[in-house]
C-alpha cells in the first residue's frame, strides 16, 4: 500500500502508554488507530456518525480484522493512518487501512463491516444512500453543499444550528442570539449528502466596504472536519460579490487558530462578549 492510494489520512501521535516492553507500539493498538481514523473518515464524508445511521436505519458491526505487520512505531512518532471503501458486498463493506511513518508502510489492515439491524445485529442490505456517499468520496467528490441566500430560505436550518452550540451548548442567553439583522444578512448553511445542515454563517455590511462575519457555528460532531472552512469561503466569495474589501469578525479566542489558517490576522486586545472571550480578527478580499 502507497499513501497515495488514500484519499483520508487521520494524523495520530504515539502516545507513551501505547509502547510496550520493547519499546515500539503494542501491536493491538493499531486497532485501536484503524478505529480512531474510520471515526475520521466519517467526518470527512460529512456523516455524523448516530445521526446518520438512526436516519438509514441500521448499525455497522464489525465482522472481521486482519493486520499484517511491515515495521515498528515507537514512541512520539507522527503517524497518518489511511482508510479507504474498497468494496460494498451487499450487507457488508470491506475498509482498507494502514499506517504510515511518512511514506514508510508499517501496518496494513482490512476490516469488514456488516450493515445490520442495531438490536438483533442481523444484517441488511447496504442502502443505496450510503453506497453513493462512500463512492463519491473515493471518487474525489464534494461532500458538502453550502447554500448562500436570505434568512426566508435558509433561517430554519440556521437557527437549529446555532440554537444547539450558542444557546444550549455555550449557554449564551436567548436574547442575546436572535437580533433583527438576521433579516437582513446574507447567510451560508452547508448541508451534506443526506440534506443534514452541519454549519452556518452570517454575512452583513459593516460599514462601506467592510463586511462583517458572524454567528459561525458548526454542529459538535463535524468540528475539526472542512465543514466550517467551505462556510467561511461561501461568505467571503459573497463578500467579494458585493465588491466588499475587507472582511471582519469577531472571533472566540479559542477558534482564533481556525481563522488564522484561512487567513485572517488579529486586531487590538481580546475582549468580552456574551461572557467568552473574543479577539476581533480581518482579512484582505
Amino acid at each position: 500500500m502507497k499513501r497515495s492510494e488514500f484519499r483520508f489520512l487521520e494524523r495520530l501521535r504515539v502516545r507513551w502508554v501505547e509502547v510496550d516492553s520493547q519499546k515500539i507500539v503494542f501491536n493491538g493498538h493499531y486497532l485501536m488507530y484503524f478505529d480512531t481514523a474510520f471515526a475520521g473518515y466519517w467526518r470527512a464524508l460529512a456523516m455524523p456518525y448516530a445521526q446518520t445511521l438512526d436516519y438509514l436505519g441500521g448499525d455497522l458491526f464489525v465482522r472481521k480484522a486482519t493486520l499484517e505487520y511491515e515495521g515498528s512505531a515507537r514512541y512520539d512518532d507522527v503517524l497518518d493512518i489511511g482508510i479507504r471503501c474498497s468494496r460494498i458486498g451487499n450487507s457488508s463493506m470491506l475498509m482498507s487501512a494502514a499506517a504510515f511513518r511518512q511514506d514508510e508502510l508499517l501496518v496494513s489492515g482490512e476490516l469488514v463491516y456488516v450493515f445490520a439491524d442495531p438490536q438483533s445485529q442481523s444484517s441488511k442490505p447496504v442502502p443505496q444512500e450510503l453506497r453513493d456517499v462512500l463512492q463519491a468520496f473515493e471518487a474525489g467528490k464534494p461532500m458538502v453543499e453550502v447554500r448562500v441566500g436570505s434568512w426566508a430560505e435558509l433561517g430554519r436550518e440556521a437557527k437549529a444550528i446555532r440554537n444547539a452550540v450558542f444557546v444550549e451548548e455555550q449557554q449564551i442567553p436567548a436574547e442575546m442570539e436572535w437580533d433583527e439583522a438576521d433579516s437582513d444578512c446574507v447567510h451560508a448553511v452547508a448541508f451534506n449528502r443526506f440534506g443534514f445542515p452541519l454549519a452556518t454563517g452570517r454575512l452583513l455590511e459593516h460599514v462601506p466596504g467592510v463586511a462583517k462575519i458572524g454567528r459561525m457555528a458548526v454542529v459538535q460532531t463535524m468540528r475539526g472536519s472542512r465543514v466550517g472552512r467551505s462556510v467561511l469561503d461561501a461568505l467571503m466569495q459573497a463578500a467579494r460579490e458585493r465588491g466588499q474589501r475587507e472582511v471582519l469578525l469577531h472571533a472566540q479566542v479559542s477558534a482564533a487558530p481556525f481563522y488564522a489558517r484561512a487567513g485572517f490576522s488579529e486586531r487590538g486586545l481580546p475582549f468580552d462578549e456574551a461572557g467568552i472571550p473574543h479577539i476581533e480578527m480581518a482579512r484582505a478580499l
